[in-house]
């Protein structure tokens, strides 16, 4: 992963050119094979990896390439503000454009992770700087000034003494045969003459949105182009042993229909019959004629109800592998004076993102052009390459606006099998657009866990030993993709006596990223735990993690190129939501309403939450939340910033309150909405108070930090509630619930 405090390598150079008549083109470039060989070595890349483009027209207007896929998370108004920020901009003569994939020229290209602000911060930043530097010297040199005497301001160049003043516009030309100065000698603006970033601004793609313009994916409209649905088994990877299509070719509107070999790898290609019509719901209903043979024999034995039996003595048992253990446990047992165990458990998830997967796809003279959605376009470029056997340098990727990822748009077969069904019909547009069933049937889930938790106490309540043994997923012996618990799982550093260990369940179901990966579940089990790990020592949850956080300090960290937690800037949050909610100690008697409190540290982003929840007769709702976030010295977009806050507790709250995927023989049992409840006006609270801590430090991402503490918040409210402690996903009130 990318470094978010790194510094723009010695070698990086600028481009500046001339446009066609006349104006400045700044290419701020980066050898991409710099990038290569740090990942040849295994050590995080450099942020300065990445490219931004900046053009400055005669008439001043500024245009600004964005280069990273929007998700709805904003990224594609935040990182040209940056850069128009520091270029002293006027906002409102800004134009923003979205880039092709094209990872030689930008560098890496993706949405996730909560990574685009930390990996774009600094070079953002020395972009707008350097722009306006040769914009300054242009008009310097005009008037026969020093450059030290002008200011700017608004795309405006003036000189005091003199009174004179220009426009960026104006000298643009001049300032495009200038050669830039090396990065160390550029100065960045002093923060606090910052007149964009930390404002409040609007996206620039809402007007759009509102008025229902094209820029979606399945907006996407080419002359001649048919539409497809890929059938595939509903058992995960079968192979198709037979098909007949007669009946299918048959059916109005149907063009074309053919098997198409998959490579074995689910994210590339799975086996699947290809079939096109003239418009997609033909070729849906045709696909009800299809007759196939599949042999689903990889599903045999995969089903939930098996996962939960192999995972019940696992638990009882020692790890398989230690991840980390600090002192000796075993010994601090003889001389607790308490001791505190529990068992919870959250299930597979899937994304469910409103868009329905998608891609449109063209192959066309050996080449392939593909308009998509997607979060990470070099994966679905290089799973291209790899299932297809077609040269990159043939691939073209114009990437869309993404209606809702989560994550699941990381993950590229959608673009793999447009491209193989474009391919069977050469000179033919296609659109591939994937049944809500078939993609929650073909998902890439968020894994599911169980957790065997014990915590030792002495005489007062401290906390003098702690285990976490996680019994996940694997395959070939390693954890799944987004399924292994690190070394720095909290509260790991911060006890004394410690072990974190994993056991893993041989599974085939895919699992991959979502919103907050690794940490969406982990969270809610272990500050559940810690919850009652408190009341035990007869704490509230609060009061037990600043005792365990002590002074401020930094821990080490267990992910390259990232730093390990930071006790003060945790403390900060902790505090600062306390006193916004106004906490007390849980009450002692209990009524329909009750308070839960939850912290933790993910994706370089502090966020802790206080949930009021109100249970009656069963039924739960959610007054209000409280959040307090920490993610760097600045909120680029304060509305953005918001949002990204608000939605990440939504989400939570729907995920825990009735989302689930199990799974039958290799199959998924739930398919679509009316078996996964999304998230409701119903169950959205009543009001979500958002405050940011600011702190002296780098600025990093939103999108995750703020969704995996809402989750434990209300499961602990719940029990302050009603007495009932919630220790497996999704929640399911028992009879003694208010």
């Amino acid at each position: 992963m990318p470094r978010p405090d790194a510094t723009i390598d010695r070698r990086s150079f600028l481009r500046v050119g001339a446009l066609a008549g006349g104006g400045l083109a700044l290419n701020l470039g980066f050898a991409a094979d710099l990038f290569a060989a740090d990942l040849a070595k295994g050590s995080p890349a450099s942020a300065g990896m990445l490219n931004a483009f900046v053009s400055i027209a005669p008439d001043g207007l500024i245009t600004i390439v964005s280069k990273n896929p929007e998700i709805g998370q904003g990224i594609s108004t935040s990182l040209p503000m940056i850069i128009a920020e520091e270029l002293d901009a006027d906002w409102d003569r800004v134009v923003i454009t979205r880039a092709q994939a094209n990872q030689a020229l930008y560098g890496p290209q993706f949405a996730g992770g909560s990574l685009s602000t930390p990996t774009n911060w600094l070079p953002m930043r020395r972009a707008g700087a350097t722009a306006r530097d040769l914009l300054v010297r242009a008009a310097a040199a005009e008037w026969s000034v020093p450059a030290t005497e002008l200011t700017t301001a608004k795309g405006v160049i003036s000189h005091a003494t003199s009174g004179r003043s220009t426009t960026y516009g104006a000298v643009a030309s001049a300032a495009a045969k200038l050669t830039p100065l090396p990065a160390e000698q550029i100065k960045l603006k002093d923060p606090a003459r910052f007149g964009i970033i930390g404002k409040p601004l609007r996206q620039v793609a809402t007007p759009g949105i509102v008025r229902g313009e094209p820029m979606f994916g399945l907006d996407t409209r080419l002359p001649g182009m048919l539409y497809a649905v890929y059938a595939r088994s509903p058992v995960i990877g079968a192979k198709l042993k037979r098909a007949e299509l007669d009946a299918v070719k048959a059916k109005p509107g149907v063009r074309h229909a053919f098997p198409v070999q998959g490579n074995g790898s689910p994210t590339e290609l799975v086996d699947g019959v290809a079939i096109l019509a003239t418009h997609w719901w033909l070729a849906r209903d045709a696909s009800d004629a299809l007759v196939a043979e599949w042999d689903e024999a990889i599903g045999e034995g995969h089903s939930s109800k098996t996962y939960a039996e192999k995972a019940a003595p696992l638990l009882k048992a020692p790890p398989v592998k230690v991840v980390r253990q600090d002192g000796d446990l075993a010994a601090a047992r003889g001389s607790a004076a308490r001791r505190v165990q529990a068992e919870y458990h959250y299930p597979f998830l899937h994304h469910m993102p409103m868009e329905p997967q998608n891609c449109t796809a063209l192959y066309e003279n050996g080449k392939f052009t593909l308009w998509a959605p997607t979060q990470a376009p070099q994966n679905g470029i290089d799973g291209i390459v790899k299932a297809l056997g077609v040269a990159e340098s043939d691939i073209t990727v114009n990437i869309t606006r993404i209606g809702g990822g989560f994550g699941r748009r990381l993950i590229n077969d959608t673009m793999v099998q447009a491209a193989a069904i474009a391919k069977g019909v050469p000179g033919t547009p296609v659109q591939l657009i994937v049944t809500r069933e078939d993609d929650t049937m073909h998902g890439f889930y968020r894994p599911g866990g169980w957790h065997a938790y014990e915590a030792l106490l002495d005489g007062k309540g401290k906390v003098t030993g702690f285990a976490n043994h996680l019994v996940g997923f694997g395959t070939g012996g390693k954890p799944v993709r987004s399924g292994e618990i690190n070394a720095q799982e909290f509260p790991a550093g911060l006890v004394d006596n410690l072990l974190i260990g994993q056991t893993n369940i041989e599974t085939m179901i895919p699992t991959g990223p979502m919103r907050a990966p690794f940490s969406n579940g982990i969270c809610f089990a272990s500050q559940s735990f810690l919850d009652e790990v408190a009341l035990a020592g007869g704490r509230d949850l609060p009061s037990l993690l600043l005792e365990l956080l002590g002074e401020p300090r930094l821990l080490a960290s267990a992910r390259p190129g990232q730093r390990g937690l930071d006790t003060g800037r945790a403390r900060g949050v902790i505090e600062k939501v306390l006193a916004t909610s106004g906490w007390k100690q849980r009450p002692k008697s209990r009524g329909k309403t009750g308070f839960g409190f939850a912290f933790y540290f993910c994706h370089q982003g502090y966020s802790a939450q206080v949930v009021e929840v109100r249970v009656d007769k069963g039924q739960i709702s959610v007054p209000r939340v409280w959040t307090a976030t920490d993610v760097g010295s600045h909120i680029i977009n304060t509305s953005g910033a918001q949002h990204q806050v608000r939605g990440s507790v939504i989400d939570g709250i729907g995920q825990a309150l009735g989302q689930a995927m199990t799974f039958e023989n290799g199959k998924a049992v739930e398919t679509n909405f009316d078996a996964i409840p999304m998230a409701r006006h119903e169950i959205t609270p009543g009001q979500i108070v958002v405050d940011f801590v600011i702190s002296d430090n780098p600025p990093t991402g939103l999108g995750e930090p703020a969704l995996p503490p809402v989750i434990p918040a209300l499961t602990n409210a719940i029990f302050a509630a009603t007495g009932q402690r919630i220790r497996s996903l999704p929640i399911r009130l028992g009879e003694t619930a208010t």
